[in-house]
């Protein structure tokens, strides 16, 4: 028996689709019911999902080439979005990624930064170079005081040299792009670097000594870090040709720690009067795989390639529904806004499906970075710093 679509059956799913998108789009986000760790508040709801998505972006709503109104291009997941405040809106640039694999750039803006993003018109358009870019990912957007926004992502190659037979060696390095109305985006070159791939790449802010910083995460292959050992600073004289020629390991991977196998920053530092905040990922190894959480340290103002403050442990985990996803246990970030009145929106993707919010304060996070007791990397060590603890409060 054959299937017929009658026009009423095309014009309900229509209704039924734009109802239910407009009730996921509007929905108010609340903070968690939880008296939380006094360092942020997480809220309630993803910010941002694949379905979140425009629906003209997903359907063919012309009845006569598309009658049973499908899907005619499916998303999978919407993470890892840079962030940044632009006309009084709370802008994420999210990474979409289809069921086809390849991932884009696209703005969502909301009005309040935790609820009601809605995404732009169309898809960011970023022009590609003589070789074109497999994939991209993963963008932090910069507003630098040179006057520019800067987009740096991860641009995503087949090996060159991989095997004959062999269909999934990648080559990773930093593309960057260039705005000043985060629509029309002008290419400059790749990053040059000496070290290996590229990920996780970061423009610093401000001017150094008269030149642009880059904090980098060099590694010996697309997922194994090897020689890299963590996160780096390198300089740059010219955006136009971004080459850097030494890089100088700020922050090194150490055994039995939350970054022990591989580490990189996530958005651009904010600057405070005590130095610089930073919000980076760390990795380790398990029996149930790689497990990514987040955790902060901080930089002198002055110099930035001096470590000053590292809290023990990991800032942020996965919890309860945010394990769960294509890269299971996993919390990325690349986006944060500081707002005015010093209100801090840190914006989180879980298991690398989906995005989230969690609030806090400049004064909050300076708090925790520079008053959380340190790693002592032994257990004797960590359990001296509870006693510690205990008899201060004892005292009391």
């Amino acid at each position: 028996m054959t299937a017929i679509a009658t026009s009423t059956t095309f014009q309900d799913r229509k209704v039924a689709l734009e109802k239910e998108h407009k009730t996921l789009l509007e929905q108010k986000n609340q903070p968690q019911n939880t008296a939380g760790n006094g360092i942020y508040t997480r809220y309630q709801n993803p910010v941002v999902t694949a379905s979140h998505i425009p629906l003209n972006w997903r359907f063919d709503f012309n009845e006569n080439t598309n009658p049973f109104l499908q899907e005619r291009i499916g998303i999978n997941a919407a993470f890892n979005a840079g962030a940044m405040k632009w006309n009084d809106k709370y802008l994420l640039a999210v990474r979409v990624e289809g069921i086809d694999r390849k991932s884009f750039f696209a703005i969502a803006e909301s009005p309040n930064g935790i609820d009601n993003f809605k995404f732009w018109a169309k898809p960011c358009v970023i022009p590609q170079t003589e070789e074109p870019d497999t994939n991209v990912y993963d963008m932090r957007l910069i507003n630098h005081e040179d006057g520019w926004v800067y987009g740096i992502f991860c641009t995503e190659r087949k090996d060159p040299n991989a095997p004959k037979g062999d269909t999934s060696s990648a080559v990773a390095n930093a593309g960057i792009v260039r705005t000043k109305d985060l629509v029309n985006w002008e290419r400059l070159p790749d990053l040059i670097s000496n070290t290996g791939q590229q990920r996780n790449v970061v423009l610093h802010p401000e001017f150094v000594n008269g030149k642009y910083a880059l904090y980098t995460r060099p590694q010996d292959g697309f997922i194994d870090v090897g020689n890299g050992g963590g996160i780096g600073l390198g300089y740059v004289d010219d955006m136009t040709n971004p080459e850097v020629k030494e890089e100088k390991i700020i922050f090194s991977k150490q055994y039995h720690t939350i970054y022990e196998l591989k580490n990189g920053l996530g958005p651009a530092p904010i600057k405070t009067d005590k130095g610089w905040l930073h919000l980076a990922h760390g990795v380790r190894n398990t029996a149930a795989g790689l497990r990514y959480t987040l955790y902060m340290f901080m930089t002198d103002l002055n110099d930035i390639t001096k470590v000053t403050h590292v809290p023990a442990g990991h800032f942020m985990g996965p919890e309860g529904i945010e394990r769960v996803g294509d890269v299971s246990n996993v919390l990325f970030t690349n986006g944060w806004i500081e707002d005015n009145d010093g209100t801090v929106y840190i914006y989180y993707a879980s298991s690398d499906t989906r995005m989230h919010v969690a609030v806090s304060s400049v004064a909050q996070l300076v708090d925790y970075v520079t008053n959380a007791p340190e790693d002592t990397f032994i257990s004797a060590g960590s359990v001296n710093t509870i006693i510690k603890l205990i008899d201060k409060n004892n005292a009391i």
